[in-house]
């Protein structure tokens, strides 16, 4: 379970920085300000850290571009803002990291990408990459293409859900406030700032207020609904105030900054849960006995190899069930593969896949991170 003092040995980050933390009092991006994150950011690779980076900004600057003193309203006016704001948004992220020799990488997504079980994986593999490359992903919203109002609802949520997707151990969510309070500080002096609790305690629901900002979306009712969805996958969050000096390089000392919302699972027993409990089926694999001796023993993968029956008509990552020759079900899981490439790989070993299909996708059926023994 994470903890303060087991930050510093979280491998992987989400890191999302706000609107507010990155413009010149709304007048477009600040590139001091960038500078500033970057330097952080550096230091926690340098580390050995993976860093995710969700950003905001990219209205604001194209709010800047075009010399509007408000946020527009219209759609399209917004989709337009984005559309403008987003290619300084990541010219300077890209400036910023290459004077540490550090390569970026855009990743626009939209809540379709997502609910899209395909999707998500291709967006989880391209994430997961990146990373192994030593690059850091930018993370935004696709804003110019979506229809629900630029909204995942904010860009906390879609942090949250990066945390997901790469199954990180650590959310940091930086904003203008010192982090979670009792009370709401800006009208009661003697408010006390939470500094550690259950993401599931129902004390958070009553203290968690509304934007103060008129550039951001989010508040702390934003910031606590993405601790929770971030808690589906383990990952513990940290709300702190970016304005405080270094904050992220305090964090990662395990330093008592801001709140901290700890996940009521270890990340592989939420993760398992999930699989386990909350998917439905849509197909099914009968294996042979050596398949589930090698699953059962080994806590392996699945394997083609060991597959010798197919039934269903599912599509490439969705949730399927593993029987033994008697129709008992042993395992469920992630498959990697569709119903109809499935029956044409089953039997066959690894090696032949690329031969059979055209391509390769994963070597195994279902990866052992994506299987839950029952």
């Amino acid at each position: 379970m994470i903890s303060r003092e087991k930050i510093a040995n979280s491998k992987r980050w989400v890191i999302k920085i706000g609107s507010a933390l990155l413009t010149a009092d709304g007048k477009g991006l600040s590139h001091e300000l960038l500078s500033g994150w970057v330097s952080q950011v550096a230091a926690l690779r340098n580390a050995g850290h993976e860093v995710v980076l969700v950003s905001s900004g990219a209205v604001a600057e194209g709010m800047s571009r075009m010399g509007w003193q408000s946020r527009p309203h219209n759609l399209n006016e917004l989709q337009a803002a984005a559309a403008i704001g987003q290619m300084g948004l990541v010219h300077a992220w890209e400036a910023c990291f290459q004077q540490y020799g550090l390569h970026t990488a855009q990743i626009l997504l939209t809540r379709d990408d997502l609910a899209d079980r395909s999707r998500y994986l291709n967006a989880r593999s391209t994430l997961r990459t990146l990373l192994q490359l030593g690059v850091v992903p930018v993370v935004n919203e696709n804003d110019t293409v979506t229809t629900d109002e630029l909204r995942f609802g904010d860009n906390d949520t879609l942090a949250a859900l990066a945390a997901n997707l790469i199954e990180a151990e650590l959310l940091v969510l930086l904003t203008d406030q010192e982090g979670l309070f009792d009370a709401d500080p800006r009208f009661n002096p003697h408010a006390i700032l939470i500094d550690e609790t259950r993401v599931d305690n129902p004390q958070l629901d009553a203290v968690a207020g509304g934007s103060a900002s008129g550039l951001g979306l989010g508040g702390m009712v934003t910031k606590v609904r993405a601790a929770r969805l971030a808690a589906r996958s383990g990952t513990g969050t940290v709300i702190a105030s970016g304005r405080r000096e270094r904050v992220v390089e305090a964090i990662s000392r395990g330093e008592r900054v801001g709140t901290l919302l700890v996940p009521v699972q270890e990340p592989q027993a939420a993760r398992k849960r999930w699989l386990a409990g909350q998917l439905q089926p849509r197909g099914s694999l009968t294996l042979d006995d050596g398949a589930v001796r090698v699953l059962q023993r080994q806590g392996s993968s699945l394997l083609a190899v060991g597959v010798c029956e197919v039934n269903g008509d599912f599509s490439r990552g969705e949730a399927v069930v593993c029987l033994d020759q008697a129709g008992c079900e042993v395992a469920r899981g992630l498959v990697n593969y569709d119903a109809q490439e499935t029956a044409r790989i089953m039997g066959k070993p690894s090696s032949r896949i690329e031969s059979i299909l055209g391509y390769v996708d994963e070597e195994e059926l279902i990866h052992r991170d994506n299987l839950v023994l029952l």
